[in-house]
């Protein structure tokens, strides 16, 4: 193919022959001229092959399937049923040797087109499409309510300094006024004393003048009678202008600047201070399993296909409280009557390992794919632990003796008898979620609710603020111990004492019973639910260990 719109003959150009290509053979992924056609048709190895268009072709070219096992580099040809994986020709025996039901791919890719996984396919990417396009819906107007939130900031700003600009102009005027009327009040009082000694200098200046002249020319007598009236004059208007000298004052105008204004122009750096918060959006990327299990699920369609049953070493039966599906595929078993160790199993039976732990385990969870969680029951504490390597990342220690625990959306949910503490995985506490009941020991929970069995018969499904959405209570019931939810919310419990397993539905309004004593229960207290395989194990005290592969039927509820 040398263009989009221009493919060549596959076939031809082995000849060494350039021709243009108008079919496709999606068999052969190859070009075929008309001629060349003509011959994958009649071929016995190729006339079955499927041939299409080259227009259809550019359609589903860029769609990435390989037929080649990214292992082994072989031809993928074969299927393992239990396992639900594709195999090649040396994946078989070196990993699926005592697998029962593998079988050649073409025999399970006739339906393929009509198959429940291609439709869930569909509806998958459909919902994702859909969760995509809300969340781009949400970030857009989040995007949007913090411009206008800019605006509304530079706004506020603009106003308060307005207003600011207002008041100094109104303190300013005040202050002004009071200065002018201080002012004219002190000169008045100088001026009123000048113009008193002006006076006075002007009588002095004049008396001078008179004295001068009445001794020259004035008689003796008027000399001497004259003398004493000038002098006593200058005495009466003296003693005046000492009186006056003596009250006067000197004033001396400054200013005392209020405290907040000399603050605001010295002290303050900033005109305020833009703050930003962080909340949890309300984006919800919701598991499209979960938005069609109201019209796609119907519990009475659910079947279990039997995976594998092994016995459990003797020394190992009793008191498993806990059990789990590793994401490798192997098994683990806590034990809390036995100290310091969990148990680890392979999925065809056999024992592998003990895994040194610190204390005695009463129930295990996935974190992710790395990490997973551990509770020790009476000692109050959890550890998080490297799935691979078992050593200890974290050990958090808690008030209250911890049973079980369960992970979802990046929290920890720890049952403690009558509550449900939620942790970050630092250990930091969440919050603590009150039951209505006071002998919870198993838990599950999601991203939207929390799943726990007591010991009074019941199953009780609330939210994360602790307010009951149902509660399940069922004679065909004794005793539930472990509980898991399905990727529908559909909840798996089942019966110490009535050996059962139960399914009970999302609303918790219908259950099934899927198995029973005569199934080969007996005494079922641990159970784990691997939501990316559907497989659901069973650890039946004193028995052996059940894997199942849970089998869903796409249909319209009634």
């Amino acid at each position: 193919m040398t263009s989009d719109k221009h493919m060549l003959c596959g076939p031809c150009m082995f000849d060494d022959v350039t021709k243009d290509a108008g079919r496709w053979c999606t068999n052969c992924e190859e070009g075929l001229c008309t001629d060349c056609e003509n011959v994958h048709r009649k071929g016995k190895t190729t006339r079955n092959h499927k041939v299409i268009s080259t227009e259809d072709y550019h359609k589903i070219e860029n769609v990435s399937i390989s037929q080649i096992c990214e292992q082994h580099g072989e031809n993928l040809e074969w299927f393992c049923k239990s396992h639900d994986e594709v195999l090649c020709v040396v994946c078989v025996p070196s990993k699926h040797k005592a697998c029962s039901d593998v079988i050649p791919i073409s025999l399970n890719t006739a339906n393929s087109r009509q198959s429940s996984a291609l439709s869930d396919l569909e509806e998958t990417i459909k919902g994702n499409l859909r969760n995509v396009k809300q969340c781009i819906t949400n970030r857009e107007s989040a995007t949007k309510e913090i411009e206008k939130q800019e605006l509304a900031v530079k706004t506020m700003v603009l106003e308060t300094r307005t207003k600011i600009n207002s008041q100094l102009d109104k303190l300013q005027e005040k202050l002004l006024n009071e200065l002018k009327s201080a002012f004219l009040t002190c000169k008045s009082k100088y001026m009123k004393i000048l113009q008193k000694l002006k006076s006075t200098e002007k009588m002095l200046t004049k008396l001078r003048e008179e004295t001068k002249h009445m001794k020259a020319f004035s008689s003796d007598i008027q000399v001497f009678l004259g003398t004493r009236q000038v002098n006593k004059r200058i005495v009466s208007e003296v003693k005046s202008i000492k009186s006056e000298i003596g009250a006067a004052k000197d004033y001396a105008l400054k200013v005392y600047i209020d405290s907040l204004i000399e603050k605001l122009s010295n002290d303050v750096e900033e005109f305020g201070k833009i703050m930003v918060s962080e909340s949890a959006t309300n984006l919800d990327f919701r598991d499209p399993k979960f938005d069609q299990a109201q019209i796609w699920i119907n519990i009475s369609d659910i079947k279990l296909q039997l995976i594998k049953t092994f016995q459990m070493t003797n020394e190992h039966k009793k008191n498993v409280t806990g059990c789990l599906i590793l994401p490798n595929g192997n098994l683990l078993m806590a034990n809390d009557k036995e100290k310091n160790h969990l148990k680890e199993y392979s999925t065809s039976g056999e024992y592998i390992r003990d895994i040194p732990i610190s204390g005695q385990p009463y129930d295990i969870a996935v974190i992710d794919l790395e990490r997973i969680a551990v509770t020790y029951g009476d000692a109050s504490c959890l550890e998080i632990m490297n799935k691979n390597t078992f050593n200890v990342e974290k050990k958090i220690s808690l008030q209250n003796r911890c049973w079980g625990v369960s992970h979802a959306d990046g929290k920890l949910y720890v049952a403690h008898g009558d509550s449900v503490q939620v942790l970050n995985l630092s250990g930091q506490n969440l919050k603590t979620i009150k039951t209505v009941s006071n002998y919870i020991r198993r838990i599950c929970a999601s991203r939207d609710r929390i799943v726990y069995s007591d010991w009074e018969n019941k199953v009780h499904c609330c939210n994360l603020n602790g307010e009951e959405l149902w509660q399940f209570e069922n004679d065909s019931i004794e005793f539930p111990r472990g509980v898991k939810a399905d990727n529908y919310n559909n909840v798996y419990v089942v019966g110490y004492g009535s050996n059962n397993l139960t399914i009970i539905r999302h609303d918790g309004k219908d259950s099934k019973t899927l198995l029973t004593k005569s199934d080969g229960l007996k005494f079922p207290n641990a159970l784990d639910f691997d939501k990316n395989t559907n497989t659901l194990l069973i650890n039946n005290q004193g028995e052996n260990i059940t894997l199942f592969k849970v089998v869903l039927n796409f249909s319209q509820l009634p």
